[in-house]
C-alpha cells in the first residue's frame, strides 16, 4: 500500500493547524509527548482537545506559553490594530496562531474516538524553572540556526524526524534570511527561535514519522490580503518570508478576499519542505482524514484538513480490488519497483573555487535535493572544470536553479526529465550491544538489502572503539539476523 498525504488548505496552513490534524489522523501524541519532555527548551506546556469550527468537531494543538514567553499572536487587535499602542516589549511570531481558550468551544476528549489520542483533555507541562530575570518586559530568546541545530541534536528524536525538522527549519531560515538580507547562519530571527515555533515544527515531525508516509501532495495554499503587524511594524500579506518560501519552493498561492494571514511562514515552511508532488493522483482510496483547528478568527473558519490515501488499491466496476502500477517485472511475480519522476539539472564551472563549489553543494541537499555531485571535466581551450550534477524533484526545478546561479558562476543550466524506479526502503531502529542504531531496509520482490545509516556507524565506531568497516558488518549483520534476512 502507497501511504500519501494530501494538504488540503482552503482556509489556510499554520504549524499548530498542521500539528492538530496529524494528530486528528492518527500520529501518537504519545511520540509526541516523549520527543518534547527531551527538548532542552523551556517555559512551554502542551495540550489537545476538541473543537468545533463551522459545526465541524476537529482536533486543536496548543502550545501553551509562560509569561516569559509569551507573543502577541493570539492578540487580534494587535495583529490588525495599527494604531493599537501595546505597552509590552514582545516579538510576533508570524507563523504560529494561538486565540485564548475561552475564544474556543473546547470540547474534552469524552467521547468515543477511534484514533490513538482519543482521550479527556490532555496537558503536558514543560515548565522548568527559570534561570533569568522577569522584568516589567519579557525576556525572549533570539536563536538562530546554530541554536536551533543544537536543540534538535540534543533531543531524543529520531534520524529521520529530526532531518525532517531541521528540513523546515532550514526553509524558514532562508526564506527569513533573504528578507533580511543575511546569511542564514548569521541572522537572529525571532519566528524560527520562538518557543512555540519549535515546538510546532518537532511534533510534525514526529507525527510524519509515525504516520510512515510514501509522500505529501499539496495543491494551493490559499491565503488572505491586506495588512498584519509583526516584529518589524506592518506588514503586506503574504508576508516576506511566505513570499521567499513560495518563489523559492515554487509553492502557489491563492490570494483570496479574507483580510488577514492565513498561510503562516511555519505553515509554508512545512508545506515546502515535506512536498512530493503538487497534484493528486488520478485515483486513490481516501484511508483516513484529519482536521486540526486554527486560533484567529477571520470571516472563514480556520481549519486545515489532511488526507491519508492509498494510490495502489483501487476497486474496478465489479468491486474487485485491483492494484495499479504492478505488473511482473524481470519475473518478479507481480512486483516491480516504484517509479516517480525527477529532473536532472547540468552546468559547467570553470571559474569557481573549491569553497563556492562546497558551499552550493550544501545549499542544493539542505534544499531538498535528491542527489548533488561534480565531475572533473575539461573544457574548450584546455580548461580544467567540474560538471555540476543534481536530482531533484521537478517542482523544485527553480529553487534549485535559483541556489546554482546565485552561488556558483554558472550562466546556463541544463535541464532533463527522468522516470526513476526505486526500491521500496525504509528506515528502521535496532539495537546492537545496547546502542541504538538506525538501518535502511530496502525491497524488491524477494530481493532485500541492508544498509546502516552513516551517523549510526560513526556512533558504533565511538562507543566499541571500533574500526568503520568493522563497525558497519556489525549493524549489517545485526539488523539482518533481527530481520530475519540471512
Amino acid at each position: 500500500m502507497s501511504r500519501i498525504l494530501y494538504i488540503d488548505a482552503p482556509f489556510g496552513i499554520s504549524g499548530d493547524m498542521m500539528a492538530a490534524a496529524l494528530l486528528d489522523l492518527g500520529a501518537s501524541y504519545e511520540k509526541v509527548q516523549e520527543v518534547l519532555a527531551s527538548l532542552p527548551v523551556r517555559g512551554f506546556a502542551t495540550e489537545i482537545s476538541r473543537v468545533k469550527k463551522a459545526g465541524l468537531d476537529m482536533c486543536d494543538f496548543l502550545v501553551k506559553l509562560d509569561k516569559a514567553h509569551e507573543n502577541h499572536d493570539h492578540d487580534m487587535a494587535y495583529l490588525h490594530g495599527h494604531d493599537h499602542e501595546h505597552q509590552h516589549d514582545h516579538d510576533h511570531e508570524h507563523q504560529h496562531d494561538h486565540e485564548h481558550e475561552h475564544e474556543h468551544e473546547h470540547e474534552h476528549y469524552g467521547h468515543d474516538h477511534h484514533h490513538e489520542h482519543s482521550h479527556e483533555h490532555m496537558q503536558h507541562t514543560h515548565d522548568h524553572e527559570h534561570d533569568h530575570e522577569h522584568h516589567h518586559h519579557h525576556h525572549h530568546e533570539h536563536r538562530g540556526m546554530p541554536e536551533i541545530r543544537e536543540i534538535l541534536s540534543a533531543s531524543s528524536l529520531s534520524p529521520a524526524a529530526r532531518a525532517t525538522a531541521l528540513r523546515i527549519f532550514d526553509v524558514l531560515a532562508a526564506a527569513e534570511a533573504k528578507a533580511h538580507g543575511t546569511d542564514i547562519d548569521l541572522v537572529h530571527f525571532h519566528e524560527v527561535g520562538a518557543v512555540d515555533s519549535i515546538v510546532d515544527i518537532v511534533v510534525i515531525a514526529v507525527c510524519l514519522e509515525d504516520l510512515r508516509l510514501d509522500g505529501v501532495v499539496v495543491g494551493s495554499l490559499t491565503d488572505g490580503c491586506g495588512t498584519i503587524r509583526c516584529q518589524h511594524g506592518i506588514m503586506a500579506v503574504p508576508v516576506p518570508a511566505v513570499t521567499n518560501i513560495a518563489l523559492q519552493h515554487n509553492l502557489r498561492l491563492k490570494i483570496s478576499h479574507i483580510e488577514g494571514e492565513l498561510v503562516t511562514p511555519t505553515g509554508a515552511a512545512v508545506a515546502a519542505a515535506i512536498r512530493t508532488s503538487g497534484r493528486l493522483p488520478d485515483e486513490y482510496r481516501i484511508i483516513a482524514s484529519g482536521m486540526g483547528a486554527g486560533k484567529r478568527e477571520y470571516s472563514v473558519p480556520s481549519f486545515l484538513r489532511l488526507l491519508l490515501l492509498d494510490t495502489d488499491a483501487v476497486k474496478d466496476d465489479a468491486g474487485h480490488e485491483n492494484t495499479t502500477g504492478r505488473g511482473d517485472t524481470a519475473g518478479m511475480a507481480g512486483v516491480a519497483a516504484k517509479a516517480d519522476t525527477v529532473a536532472r539539472l547540468e552546468t559547467n564551472i570553470d571559474d569557481s573555487n573549491g569553497e563556492a563549489l562546497g558551499l552550493v553543494m550544501e545549499k542544493l541537499m539542505a534544499a531538498g535535493a535528491l542527489d548533488a555531485w561534480f565531475t572533473p571535466i575539461y573544457m574548450k581551450k584546455n580548461r580544467p572544470a567540474y560538471m555540476l550534477g543534481v536530482i531533484c524533484r521537478p517542482e523544485d526545478t527553480g529553487s534549485m536553479e535559483g541556489i546554482i546561479f546565485r552561488h556558483t558562476s554558472s550562466i546556463g543550466i541544463r535541464s532533463q526529465l527522468f522516470q526513476r524506479h526505486i526500491m521500496e526502503r525504509e528506515l528502521q531502529e535496532i539495537m546492537v550491544d545496547g546502542i541504538a542504531v538506525q538501518v535502511k531496509l530496502c525491497r524488491y520482490g524477494d530481493i532485500e538489502k541492508c544498509y546502516p545509516e552513516y551517523r549510526s556507524i560513526r556512533l558504533l565506531q565511538e562507543r566499541k572503539g571500533l574500526d568503520y568497516l568493522s563497525a558497519y558488518e556489525l549493524i549489517r549483520m545485526s539488523a539482518m539476523k533481527q530481520k530475519n534476512m540471512l
